[in-house]
């Protein structure tokens, strides 16, 4: 058995490029708000989603303040971790958007307090006029999907749709 005593030849291990005498080496960070899809957004998308199905299911099963609640942290939750945490705050409250923010903000705690359906109504009153801007980019990205594409297309629809998606082009 051979033992190394640490007295012969070293071998040298070669340093990670980028890596300094300080330790860690800098990692490549996407700005905020590009268009990179990375971890963040696609956990946004997924709790963005269940707090809709939440909501959805709260407001089919007569108003459960439960659900609803819940839909409602999780929808909160997603848009922070799909836009970031600074521009939802700066989005929620610029001036021109106080009203619907206090609205669905308000509807928020009047869920939490245990008056869903006033609070529902409140807030679907800030939601169509806080994200109203966003509805024709969104059904523009739905006419291009398999089956609701197919839906909107339905003559019953396609006139409404098409009214919504002329009314705004972008919300920029």
């Amino acid at each position: 058995h051979c033992r190394h005593s640490g007295t012969g030849p070293q071998r040298h291990q070669p340093q990670a490029r980028g890596s300094g005498p300080g330790g860690a080496r800098p990692r490549a960070r996407h700005r905020e708000g590009g268009p990179a899809m990375n971890d963040f957004r696609k956990i946004g998308i997924g709790l963005t989603a269940f707090g809709a199905g939440f909501t959805a299911l709260g407001v089919l099963l007569l108003f459960n303040k439960g659900l609803l609640a819940m839909g409602n942290v999780l929808f909160l939750s997603g848009v922070s971790l799909i836009i970031g945490a600074q521009r939802a705050v700066r989005f929620f409250f610029q001036a021109r958007r106080a009203k619907a923010s206090a609205f669905f903000f308000g509807g928020m705690a009047l869920v939490l307090v245990g008056w869903p359906i006033i609070g529902m109504a409140l807030e679907a009153f800030g939601f169509v006029n806080l994200f109203g801007d966003f509805f024709p980019v969104a059904i523009s990205f739905m006419r291009r999907m398999p089956v609701v594409g197919n839906i909107l297309s339905l003559p019953i629809l396609k006139d409404y749709v098409d009214k919504i998606v002329s009314a705004n082009k972008l919300p920029v």
